[in-house]
């Protein structure tokens, strides 16, 4: 019996029994789902550091109006000198964007810092911290939405897009308008979403799609805030303007009815799809089209708004690139999807995708197309010569017009032109000085210039018209003092490099 007891440990002290932990599926998935200070605070870090570097890494021009629509405007709104386009004196473009950097401008002049350095880079450096917070607001959003590896491949294709470092540290709407989409993605009602907030996404966007009770939404926000919002900016423009303006009318009656956007190049309805979202989304796209077949039904609405903009966008004669780049982090979802689902070919996956964005990147960012802004650097120095030299600057670009910033990137009244270019407004004497130029440049320019005393001091062109007018700058002792690099793909009146030419 003793034997037996003693098997059965019967009197004995009884030994902790052992259980099998079974962890809850159900909890698993919400713990993974909840993100942690630390993990905040290291993706916080990282996309301001990553920005400001993508900001200093961006030395090139991409198009006119991140200077003419912006800047331009904002530093004659303080400084009480520049040139306005011709949109502006037809009262189609609104005060508001160039009012935060006229902002900018006036608090650095009244320190006394208003250094042409810093009238260039603190608004950009500005426009990358806000991209920076647009940046951790979508890592926030996906993070509660999809499992911790598929907002980290999500976010590694959010942060690594050509496009996106190409574009958002520039002081263009078009970033701005990128910026506030990913911000208000952050606050859209999207299904499994813990940070919805529909008065707060119709304040960035001003439209609703989805939402339960819409004749009350639409009764309560979005017709309230919808007016606000078009109240404000029209006061800001009647203000600046000094006259009753409605932009936005404006802008449909020029760019629409009067299709006034034509003049600056058309393109055929298919140009989005068959070659502007390939390049915006660059190597992004196989994946792309992988992550819109596994998400297909989960993500149908930001589907939708992608494949609704680009059609909309295509029904006009103008089509530019940046003009779709907003819905560029609709598509980083898609693509983190599907880059998550890759699981033997991920990291091969992932450093194609890197290296071949980081290429395109840089390429675009520190060497194409730089000639134009590193030519106002040069015509920068000028400044200082006004000051001690008897013979005042007078400086002539013979170039397509606003090819260059202006007196943004120099900060000094020094006589400037440029070949102007207005397009055809109905008045009864057109006149296209860029046009009329080209037809005949050597008729141009002596017809312009009959007096050795009313010529210019220095002469900015392009390298493709130098051989053209040779005979005009040798009889009047021009000579070639500057060489600037600018593309390696010269195409029609813009050359691969830049020169300026003095009179001695």
């Amino acid at each position: 019996m003793e034997n037996i007891r003693s098997r059965l440990n019967i009197g004995n002290k009884a030994e902790d029994v052992k259980l099998r932990k079974r962890k809850s599926q159900l909890y698993s998935k919400e713990d993974e789902n909840i993100l942690k200070e630390g993990e905040l605070r290291r993706v916080v870090l990282f996309s301001v550091a990553f920005r400001l570097i993508n900001c200093l890494l961006v030395q090139t021009s991409f198009v006119p109006d991140e200077y003419w629509q912006s800047l331009e405007v904002s530093h004659r709104m303080v400084f009480n000198y520049g040139y306005l386009t011709w949109e502006w004196k037809e009262g189609i473009r609104g005060f508001t964007y160039p009012l935060f950097f006229a902002f900018i401008y006036k608090i650095l002049h009244f320190l006394n810092y208003d250094s042409v350095f810093l009238l260039i880079w603190l608004p950009r450096i500005i426009q990358a911290l806000f991209a920076a917070f647009a940046d951790v607001k979508f890592f926030y959003l996906i993070r509660t939405l999809e499992r911790r590896d598929v907002a980290k491949w999500t976010f590694f294709c959010h942060m690594c897009s050509w496009f996106s470092w190409f574009c958002c540290t520039r002081t263009l709407t078009n970033s701005t308008e990128t910026t506030l989409t990913s911000l208000a993605l952050f606050y859209f009602p999207l299904p499994r979403s813990k940070t919805h907030s529909s008065k707060i996404y119709l304040s960035l966007v001003a439209l609703a799609v989805i939402e339960n009770d819409k004749l009350r939404l639409i009764t309560h926000t979005v017709v309230p805030i919808g007016a606000v919002a078009v109240v404000i900016s029209t006061l800001i423009d009647c203000i600046f303007y000094g006259k009753w303006t409605v932009v936005q009318f404006n802008f449909l009656k020029f760019n629409v009815f009067h299709g006034v956007a034509d003049f600056y190049g058309s393109h055929p309805w298919h140009w989005y799809f068959s070659q502007g979202f390939a390049v915006v989304i660059g190597p992004h796209l196989p994946l792309f089209l992988h992550g819109c077949s596994l998400a297909f039904k989960r993500y149908t609405i930001l589907l939708a708004a992608i494949v609704w903009t680009i059609v909309v966008y295509s029904l006009l004669p103008h089509k530019e690139f940046r003009f779709i780049y907003p819905v560029l982090p609709f598509c980083m979802i898609f693509c983190g999807i599907s880059l998550a689902s890759l699981k033997a070919w991920r990291r091969a996956a992932a450093t194609v995708l890197l290296v071949s964005n980081l290429l395109a990147a840089l390429y675009t960012g520190l060497i194409h197309q730089r000639g134009s802004l590193d030519v106002m650097s040069r015509l920068q120095t000028l400044c200082d010569v006004r000051n001690i030299s008897t013979m005042q600057p007078d400086v002539l670009l013979l170039m397509p017009c606003h090819s260059t910033p202006y007196y943004s990137h120099v900060h000094c009244p020094m006589k400037m032109r440029f070949l102007e270019c207005p397009p055809d407004l109905g008045e009864e004497v057109h006149v296209d000085e860029a046009d009329r130029f080209y037809e005949e440049p050597l008729h141009w320019l002596r017809t312009s210039f009959p007096y050795k005393s009313s010529l210019p001091t220095h002469l900015v062109l392009f390298d493709v018209l130098e051989k053209e007018i040779s005979v005009f700058l040798q009889g009047n002792n021009f000579v070639r003092t500057a060489e600037m690099f600018h593309t390696h793909f010269p195409e029609g009146r813009v050359g691969g490099s830049i020169f300026i030419y003095e009179r001695h």
